[in-house]
């Protein structure tokens, strides 16, 4: 029964065998970190270029030292980028990062092009024009955008290597507020290309959050906040694991459809005294 929900998730050249994305901001320590990490079951983590200290100048610990390069692929991102040339000079220094450093993820990016600092919505002109130069220069790139069907499919078509939209704006722990529009996107971006990524970034809140998204349809789930941000952290981890399994599960076991009126489990006929 597990095969139904186990198969892996194939994004550009990799494979991940978790469906769940993890990110490494605003954990109260680097072992805490590494802890959530291992409780989540992902084998994928996203690594902020432009905002993240791979060095702490405090206790000069390098954050990478806390991600096993057997057991992650990194995923380095865009965060931070308000315009496509930032995104791209950001890309490209993730790339030069990696490239040689024993962890795999120097030829992929999640593309994150955001709009201003309050809302951290994507600005979708930039989003674009970064998208084009970045599949130019080889990148396999992950789009972060908006839950707008029609900038997916234009996404998609200039060479998005998986779409990523937003559930709900960054850190709001809003959950997935227009499952329709999710929907919508899977049903066009899939149509004609039923293996084709598509996976919800960002807003979700807590386990539930994660599984009802799973049930959409969608191929998989990144989150930071949610974790992180936890009051307990590494229950969380463990719980947005099952989440993000269960909810995968019921997806591929198809639920049943939803009626006005009460149909009984049991047949009527037969019945005792009847």
């Amino acid at each position: 029964m597990n095969n139904l929900a186990s198969q892996e998730l194939k994004i550009g050249p990799y494979s991940l065998k978790s469906r769940l994305i993890v990110g490494t901001g605003k954990y109260a320590s680097l072992e805490l970190m590494q802890q959530c990490h291992d409780a989540s079951g992902s084998n994928c983590v996203t690594v902020a270029v432009r905002r993240e200290r791979l060095v702490d100048k405090n206790s000069g610990r390098n954050i990478l030292d806390f991600i096993d390069p057997k057991r992650y692929i990194l995923l380095p991102n865009t965060a931070g980028c308000f315009n496509a040339e930032e995104v791209v000079r950001v890309a490209r220094l993730g790339r030069e990062m990696l490239t040689d450093s024993g962890y795999c993820g120097a030829d992929w990016v999640k593309l994150e092009c955001l709009g201003d600092t309050k809302t951290l919505l994507p600005e979708p002109v930039g989003t674009l024009e970064a998208l084009k130069v970045l599949v130019k220069d080889g990148f396999q790139a992950l789009v972060y955008c908006s839950d707008d069907v029609m900038l997916c499919k234009r996404l998609k078509e200039a060479g998005a290597a998986a779409i990523m939209p937003a559930g709900s704006p960054i850190g709001s722990g809003q959950g997935v507020l227009n499952p329709n529009a999710i929907r919508i996107i899977l049903e066009e971006l899939k149509q004609n290309d039923p293996n084709y990524p598509v996976i919800v970034d960002a807003g979700v809140g807590t386990a539930s959050d994660v599984a009802l998204a799973m049930e959409l349809g969608i191929d998989g789930v990144l989150l930071n906040t949610a974790i992180a941000g936890a009051r307990e952290p590494v229950a969380m981890a463990h719980a947005m694991r099952l989440a993000t399994e269960a909810g995968r599960l019921a997806h591929v076991a198809g639920r049943i459809p939803r009626k006005l009126y009460a149909t009984a489990s049991s047949p009527w006929e037969g019945r005792v005294g009847a």
